[in-house]
């Protein structure tokens, strides 16, 4: 998928509504979902979390984090956190649209922002949050035969999403993230997920 298909097929209007649960004393944050055209393929950027971090330590996450004082806006602070998670200057980023916002376990709120990014030199991860920087092409991880879901009580949802991709295992916020973005860029499948339960 180039930068121009994605355009053409990107829609905030889709066609299912989440439900989502009300929890009160969430905390804001932001993420950023970068997307890369390398080769006219349309990548997704994504990091591996560092292992001490206190917060989902070791999984797989777009970059970003919590809103501090002094961001002027949620978009402030997924840039800012790219900027210091992997070296992706916000002058790099075309913003392009926010999807709806999504609670997790760690009370935390979380606003994607999906962006088109052309980064002047190579992404550096900053070793205290970033274990590792890789790419996934946008085209599998939206395709709904690679999404699944499963039944676990003890989250905020019904459902945990997991994307499989190559040894990695993308799931939870990230995977539920991406499951909303594939309805936006193809709402006429409803980003159908297989149940494994």
């Amino acid at each position: 998928m180039t930068r121009e298909q994605f355009l053409h097929r990107f829609q905030l209007h889709p066609t299912r509504q989440s439900k989502r649960p009300t929890l009160k004393r969430l905390r804001p944050a932001a993420v950023l979902i970068p997307l890369w055209e390398r080769e006219g393929e349309l990548q997704l950027v994504l990091t591996l979390r560092a292992a001490n971090l206190r917060h989902h330590a070791g999984q797989i996450s777009f970059p970003g984090g919590r809103q501090e004082p002094h961001d002027t806006s949620l978009y402030a602070t997924a840039l800012r956190e790219a900027h210091e998670e992997i070296d992706l200057h916000p002058s790099a980023v075309t913003l392009v649209g926010q999807l709806q916002d999504y609670p997790v376990i760690s009370d935390f709120i979380i606003r994607p922002y999906v962006a088109f990014i052309d980064p002047q030199q190579p992404l550096r991860a900053d070793p205290h949050e970033v274990a590792e920087i890789f790419t996934v092409p946008l085209k599998y991880v939206l395709h709904q035969k690679q999404h699944f879901a499963y039944r676990l009580q003890r989250f905020l949802y019904d459902q945990v999403y997991f994307i499989p991709y190559q040894h990695r295992n993308i799931w939870g916020a990230t995977a539920g993230i991406l499951r909303e973005l594939a309805d936006h860029v193809y709402p006429e499948r409803h980003a159908f997920f297989r149940s494994l339960n």
